[in-house]
């Protein structure tokens, strides 16, 4: 788990040296909010412009991690409707995978401007909210996204439900918000 907390430490390090919001989101998020699970990757959110990528990828780089060459030519990949930029560090032989989605829907803008700061792994960082935690997931809808789903609503107890499924609403996962609700007692 240390060269996990490294990759925190740096990402996080990086982010407040350019002054850019972001949000710790993905595995490290549903460790912190539902029940201890592994992770062997990091996913953000950042409140950046595109023109701004350069800039990150020449911070990055300085620190030893990888960017592939279409990311460096301008090129922005999506998930889910959602866009990111994909970075890696090698350490010790293995890979770590950095995904960075850029905040640039009004759902990934409220992502952000609802963070809050946690200690994550001995790393002071802004963690996404459970509620956003929640919806990322159902957004991405695997199998381990339904679990982390059933352990945070289990754990964290009553949520902003009217933000739930206002969101849910609008990112049209309304059906499986409430498929999720119906699983868990007291919701």
């Amino acid at each position: 788990m240390s060269n996990l907390n490294q990759v925190i430490r740096e990402m996080t390090g990086m982010f407040d040296a350019l002054g850019i919001h972001y949000v710790v989101m993905g595995g490290i998020a549903a460790r912190a909010y539902g029940l201890p699970r592994p992770t062997y990757d990091l996913d953000f959110t950042a409140s950046i412009s595109r023109d701004r990528l350069p800039e990150v990828y020449h911070a990055v780089r300085n620190l030893g991690y990888s960017v592939s060459e279409p990311y460096l030519q301008g090129w922005v990949d999506s998930v889910g409707e959602m866009p990111l930029v994909k970075l890696r560090l090698f350490v010790e032989g293995n890979g770590i995978d950095v995904d960075v989605f850029l905040a640039e829907s009004a759902f990934q803008e409220s992502v952000v401007a609802r963070r809050r700061q946690a200690i994550v792994d001995g790393n002071q960082v802004w963690l996404v909210s459970p509620e956003d935690l929640i919806l990322l997931k159902l957004i991405a809808y695997r199998p381990r996204d339904i679990g982390d789903i059933g352990d945070v609503l289990f754990t964290q107890g009553q949520l902003d439900l009217t933000y739930l499924r206002d969101w849910a609403e609008q990112l049209g996962l309304l059906d499986r918000l409430e498929l999720a609700l119906r699983d868990i007692e007291g919701y």
